[in-house]
């Protein structure tokens, strides 16, 4: 089924604060965030391409050695390979990230790609 409700997605604990639902096709993948104030996402890097936007509160997003705020309606790229991390400041924040190609590791049998119920009206 093409069509799905964010709220129907089922949750996984990403770490500690950090909860993360997923929808994705063969080449691209929408993950979206709920993150509790002061949770961290360490330092890392992976081979896919990450674009993130934040709709909800505020993140200070280091990408290499540049830190920035972050806050709802403001993003990032990050290229594939690139170092970045997260802290989320003090209020409860939410971001949509974007892949490609989808993370292997984020799909699991936790993760729905269809709602259960109706499309949403138009």
């Amino acid at each position: 089924m093409p069509y799905f409700r964010v709220k129907d997605l089922v949750p996984t604990e990403q770490l500690p604060g950090i909860e993360r639902r997923a929808v994705w096709l063969k080449g691209v993948m929408l993950t979206f965030f709920s993150f509790a104030p002061g949770a961290v996402v360490p330092e890392h890097a992976h081979p896919n391409e990450q674009i993130t936007l934040v709709t909800k509160g505020a993140i200070a997003f280091t990408v290499g050695r540049e830190t920035r705020v972050l806050r709802a309606g403001e993003g990032v790229s990050i290229p594939p390979g690139i170092r970045h991390s997260v802290t989320v400041l003090d209020e409860s924040t939410e971001a949509i990230d974007g892949w490609s190609p989808p993370r292997e590791d984020y799909k699991t049998t936790a993760d729905q790609r269809a709602s259960s119920g109706p499309p949403p009206a138009a």
